[in-house]
C-alpha cells in the first residue's frame, strides 16, 4: 500500500502579504481609470451658411421679368447672347449720375456751389451687343472733416513779488503826508466862517423877527438923518445894499450892490447903516449854525424925504 499524504496545513496570510495585495489592487483600479477615461474640448459651433444673393444696378429695363435672375436690381433686364457664360459681376463701375463731393478746407468760406460740367457722352460701338452687362455704382466717399488744433493753454499771469522795505518806506510816507494834508483841511473848513445871506424874500421863521427889527432901526435912524442936500434938491431914488453882521451885532463891512445913480444918496446910506450900528447880537437860533450875517436889502429915498427899506 501506498503510504499516506501528509495533512496539508492551512496556511495563514500575513498582514505583509494583505498590504501587498491591497497595493496591486489599488494601482490596476487606478491605471483603468486613467487610461479609460479621456477628456477633448468641445468643437465650436460653425454658424449654418445663408444662401447670398449679389445686387447690382442696370441701365436698361424689361418689362417680362426673367425666369432665373442671376442679380438683383432696380429693374428686370433680360440678357442676350448666344453663349451661356457663368454671371460674372462686372469689374468696371459706371459714372455715377451726380458727382462725388470734394471736401473743402475749413479755413475757406463756403461760396456758390457751380455745377459740375456735364461730361461728353462715351462713343457707344456701332453693333451694340445683344446682351447688356449690369454695371454698379459707387457711393460718393465721405467728406474728411479737418482736425481742429486746440487752443494752446493762456499762460497764467505770474504772482506780483513782494514790494521792497524801501518802497513799503515810501508808501508810508505818502499815505501819512496825505492824511497829514486832509487833517488840516478838515481843521481850516472847521475853521471857517459860515456866512448865511438874507433878503426880503427869506421866509425863514428864525431870520424874519430879526431881519423886521433890523429893517425899523434903519428906517428909524434914516428918517431922523434924511440928508439936507437930498430934500433941497428934490433928488430921490433907490439903491441895493449888502450888509455883514458879526455876531455880536457890529458891522463888518458894507457893500454897494447896486447904486441909485446919485452919489448924495449912495453916501448917505453908508452913512446911514454906520450910524444904526450896532445892531442886536444875533440870537442863539442864527448863531448855532452861522458866524456871519448878510443882509441885503433896497434902501428907497422917496420925493417926500423918506426913507423906506425893502
Amino acid at each position: 500500500m501506498a503510504a499516506a499524504l501528509p495533512p496539508l496545513r492551512p496556511t495563514r496570510v500575513n498582514p505583509v502579504d494583505r498590504l501587498g495585495l491591497a497595493l496591486f489592487l489599488a494601482a490596476a483600479l487606478h491605471a483603468m481609470i486613467i487610461l479609460g477615461v479621456g477628456f477633448r474640448m468641445p468643437l465650436p459651433e460653425t454658424p449654418p451658411l445663408f444662401p447670398t444673393l449679389d445686387v447690382t444696378l442696370v441701365a436698361s429695363r424689361s418689362e417680362a421679368p426673367p425666369e432665373d435672375a442671376d442679380f438683383l436690381a432696380q429693374a428686370n433686364q433680360l440678357g442676350g447672347g448666344e453663349e451661356e457664360a457663368e454671371p460674372e459681376r462686372p469689374a468696371s463701375p459706371a459714372q455715377t449720375p451726380f458727382p462725388a463731393p470734394r471736401p473743402e478746407p475749413a479755413s475757406q468760406l463756403p461760396g456758390p456751389v457751380e455745377p459740375a460740367p456735364p461730361r461728353p457722352p462715351e462713343p457707344q460701338p456701332a453693333a451694340a451687343p445683344e446682351r447688356r452687362a449690369p454695371v454698379t455704382t459707387t457711393a460718393p466717399a465721405p467728406e474728411k472733416v479737418p482736425r481742429r488744433t486746440p487752443a494752446p493753454p493762456t499762460a497764467r499771469p505770474e504772482p506780483e513779488a513782494a514790494p521792497s522795505a524801501s518802497q513799503l518806506i515810501t508808501r508810508s510816507l505818502a499815505i501819512a503826508s496825505l492824511t497829514a494834508e486832509y487833517n488840516q483841511q478838515r481843521e481850516a473848513y472847521s475853521q471857517r466862517e459860515r456866512v448865511r445871506t438874507i433878503s426880503a424874500n427869506t421866509r425863514e421863521s428864525r431870520f424874519a423877527l430879526y431881519l423886521d427889527a433890523w429893517r425899523r432901526k434903519v428906517e428909524r435912524i434914516g428918517n431922523l438923518n434924511y440928508p439936507d442936500e437930498a430934500k433941497r434938491q428934490g433928488v430921490s431914488g433907490s439903491l441895493r445894499l449888502l450888509v455883514r453882521l458879526n455876531t455880536d451885532g457890529t458891522v463888518r463891512d458894507v457893500e454897494m450892490l447896486k447904486s441909485s445913480g446919485s452919489k448924495l444918496l449912495d453916501d448917505a446910506a453908508l452913512r446911514i447903516v454906520h450910524l444904526a450900528a450896532p445892531f442886536a447880537p444875533l440870537p442863539e437860533s442864527i448863531t448855532r449854525d452861522t458866524d456871519v450875517l448878510e443882509i441885503i436889502r433896497t434902501w428907497v429915498f422917496r420925493s417926500d424925504n423918506r426913507l423906506v427899506s425893502q
